[in-house]
């Protein structure tokens, strides 16, 4: 095949993120057992707020006789899984999808940011690793140092803006991470799903008039007051106002699964807002509680629905880690939202009026609401 015969591949938004996570720091410039030690100390904090993993390496080769190359062994109160001989580059940021933060060991990886110590057992190594010292966020001083290295301050722009910390002052360190990895709060945008067939209903449900206009512009209006960007999805054969922004279909034939999805794909980095466009009794001040609500820590916030006792599935936020978990279960032939929220960590959020959820997607269904809702 000539160059100009060859097919480039489709262009894919990536996620952010460094080799394990979107936040991940790298704690270097000291021995592996102050950097464990620190990085405990940290961990026992940060979970009372977050969902925190570490990665360290072995300086000790074990002899690894074990007739299987994956060991999995529920330990009861833990659980411990071994990879045999096997590259894991693109597992890293599956294994931490869950995780909120990750700490690393940076005498033995890189990361994306970076806690450097100060520690002249190890000065020499940390001067053989200043490329690594992309975006510190702080130096920490170990016991009995108390000058910074001229090739530190040298290596890092901007220096004189950093906090310098004693090591031990783990109130203060804890206070810096901690606003580092709220800083990397995603935004949150909108998705009307409006991809649908309207099979039961027998015509396009986005565009019944309920308040004045088609429903899926009355709630991409709201979506718009609440929203960073918002967007409506929709098959590519359907022509609609184009007043609006929209996302076709990438994932065809799966429904609102798809539709969430090609949101996905098209930004990875946000969360997304999505609902449904049979929904006509969804207001605002609902949605803003939804939000007011959101965990981020979670797969996904969402409101749960007492008449069916499981989570609404339509009227949810999506957390950007939520892309690894949809496209898991539909490799693994599932295409319902619900399901992936049952048997994903959620945050169920209370209604007091759960009327504002009812849908409408028969003729019938629509004559019983109309009456009720004001225009």
């Amino acid at each position: 095949m000539t160059s100009k015969e060859h097919k480039q591949h489709a262009f894919v938004q990536k996620p952010v993120g460094g080799k394990f996570h979107r936040n991940e720091f790298a704690l270097l410039g000291a021995p592996c057992s102050v950097i464990q030690d620190l990085s405990d100390r940290l961990g026992t904090e940060l979970k009372k707020d977050f969902r925190t993993g570490y990665v360290d390496a072995d300086h000790n080769a074990a002899n690894y006789n074990s007739p299987f190359e994956v060991k999995y062994t529920d330990k009861i109160d833990h659980n411990r899984l071994e990879f045999y001989s096997r590259d894991l580059t693109y597992e890293y940021k599956r294994m931490f999808n869950d995780q909120d933060v990750v700490l690393v060991n940076g005498n033995h990886f890189t990361a994306l940011k970076q806690i450097v110590i100060i520690n002249k057992k190890k000065k020499e190594s940390l001067s053989r690793k200043l490329d690594r010292l992309t975006d510190v966020i702080m130096i920490l001083l170990d016991e009995r140092e108390e000058e910074v290295y001229d090739f530190i301050k040298e290596a890092i722009p901007h220096y004189s803006t950093l906090p310098v910390l004693n090591i031990n002052d783990t109130h203060s360190i804890l206070h810096i991470l901690k606003a580092a990895i709220s800083s990397r709060k995603p935004l949150l945008n909108g998705l009307v799903l409006a991809g649908g067939e309207s099979t039961r209903m027998g015509h396009d449900k986005g565009a019944i008039d309920y308040h004045g206009k088609p429903q899926r512009e009355h709630m991409a209006d709201i979506l718009s007051s609440l929203c960073s960007e918002t967007f409506i999805s929709k098959r590519s054969e359907i022509k609609l106002n184009s007043g609006y922004s929209f996302i076709e279909d990438a994932f065809t034939g799966l429904g609102p699964y798809g539709g969430i999805l090609s949101a996905f794909r098209q930004n990875p980095n946000a969360a997304w807002l999505s609902v449904a466009c049979d929904v006509p009794m969804l207001d605002q001040l609902t949605l803003q509680r939804l939000i007011n609500n959101r965990d981020i820590s979670k797969v996904a916030t969402c409101f749960h629905n007492p008449e069916t006792n499981f989570p609404e599935p339509l009227i949810t936020v999506w957390e950007p880690r939520a892309y690894q978990q949809l496209l898991y279960f539909l490799s693994l032939g599932y295409s319902c939202p619900r399901k992936v929220l049952i048997n994903s960590d959620v945050h169920e959020v209370q209604l007091d009026h759960t009327e504002v959820l009812t849908n409408v997607n028969t003729p019938e269904e629509y004559d019983n609401i109309k009456n009720h809702i004001v225009g």
